[in-house]
């Protein structure tokens, strides 16, 4: 008999096919399981990675071992590497979202007619999910917590170079699940790296209801050309920091610098500066970068600040990163700001940095992105800072979710009718 990995090279559209089914089979038993029982079976998951804590990381360390000889970037290595602390906040992720209230069954309004028809608006789950993701092996901690929580099935198929670390934590997952009694077939993960079944989960309208893809922009654009059925997701994070001329100098670079250098390989990372024209700390703000081990890329009048700084070209002020570089780019005032940013950012995250209430609320109010900020790094764009837990992806669209996308974004609703009888006329 085949097994799946077998089916994989020969026939990746009947392996898709066949967990699809089995991932629907699951999750209309898991649609009927009580939110305290759901709860409990992500308490049970959470555990089970603890205790397989010793194998989740020597897996990951074969990943990195793997990772370095194939000469990964340092952000795609950050990405990927698990330690002790790291685990540990997998772990107490996965228990955050058993603590959050479940949404399915939630009222969202009720009207009556005056027909007497009583009309409600009741959350109930998505269905079963693709979840198509690179490097980071917490996301399949993270998406099977938010599914399972959410009443959805997910299926999950990580990057090759988290492959080991990827089968060890799903490996726990669902032994913890199970043990709680949630079929260990409501969270599985593809057993090839076969990209055509990542082309057969694209194609499988009516079997896999969202796709959700985190990775590079390749991945990314990838899912939006070829799906067939719909999808979340952001394609860049390219994520400005506007320093206002009312800006406080100390605050300005404290979180300037964290903005960028906390983690540079997020897709929440500062990667272009807007210093206004009328800052009276310009200088120290680009030199505080600068020390901080930072490159700076900057134009004429940023450049005249300090002879490390690099010129920009036209490219830099739509590029991502994803390391200790930045562009900046001095402007004359908030319009001139804002008018970069619409002109140049992916609509991620953007933040200003200022004392004027005016001139943030403007800004909050105008700035076209799923995340506006006021004096905070836009290193704060990640959904369990935000109390949602965990995510599963950030989304930069307009249709149905908007930035951090955890339990509400994982549900759609149903419209329910009461009568007592009513005969359209």
């Amino acid at each position: 008999m085949a097994t799946l990995a077998d089916s994989a090279v020969s026939d990746p559209v009947a392996l898709v096919e066949r967990l699809a089914r089995k991932a629907r089979a699951a999750q209309r038993m898991l649609a009927a399981v009580p939110s305290d029982a759901k709860a409990a079976a992500l308490i049970s998951a959470a555990k089970a990675l603890r205790g397989d804590a010793s194998a989740i990381l020597a897996a990951n360390a074969r990943d990195i071992e793997a990772g370095e000889a194939r000469g990964l970037s340092p952000a795609m290595l950050d990405r990927l590497r698990l330690d002790e602390a790291r685990l540990e906040g997998v772990a107490a992720g996965v228990e955050a979202v058993a603590q959050l209230p479940d949404p399915v069954g939630e009222v969202i309004d009720t009207t009556e007619r005056p027909n007497g028809l009583r009309l409600s608006r009741v959350r109930v789950p998505i269905g079963t999910i693709g979840i198509i993701y690179e490097s980071r092996p917490n996301v399949t901690a993270d998406a099977a917590a938010l599914c399972v929580r959410a009443g959805n099935a997910a299926l999950l198929r990580g990057g090759s170079e988290a492959v080991h670390s990827n089968r060890a934590i799903h490996a726990a997952l669902v032994r913890g699940l199970g043990a709680a009694g949630v079929s260990p077939e409501a969270v599985q993960l593809m057993p090839t790296q076969d990209r055509a079944a990542v082309g057969a989960m694209l194609k499988a309208a009516g079997l896999i209801d969202m796709i959700v893809p985190r990775g590079g922009k390749s991945l990314v654009e990838r899912v939006q050309n070829d799906a067939r059925v719909p999808v979340l997701a952001h394609l860049d994070g390219i994520c400005h920091t506007y320093v206002h001329s009312a800006a406080d100098p100390a605050m300005a670079r404290e979180v300037v610098v964290n903005a960028k250098m906390r983690r540079t390989g997020i897709c929440g990372a500062l990667e272009t500066l807007l210093v206004d024209a009328a800052y009276p700390a310009a200088g120290e703000l680009v030199a505080a970068l600068i020390d901080a081990g930072c490159e700076v890329r900057g134009d004429a009048r940023i450049q005249a600040l300090d002879s490390r700084v690099i010129p920009a070209s036209d490219n830099d002020w739509d590029t991502e990163y994803l390391a200790a570089v930045a562009s900046v780019a001095m402007v004359d005032g908030l319009d001139a700001a804002m008018e970069h940013i619409a002109r140049h950012s992916s609509h991620h995250t953007e933040a200003i940095i200022t004392a004027d209430v005016a001139a943030a609320d403007r800004f909050l109010s105008e700035v076209d992105s799923a995340i506006v900020m006021h004096n905070a790094s836009t290193q704060y764009a990640d959904g369990g800072e935000f109390g949602l837990g965990a995510e599963i992806g950030i989304a930069t669209g307009r249709l149905h979710a908007r930035g951090p996308v955890a339990l509400e974004g994982l549900t759609t609703y149903k419209w329910q009718v009461r009568g007592s009888g009513q005969a359209r006329p």
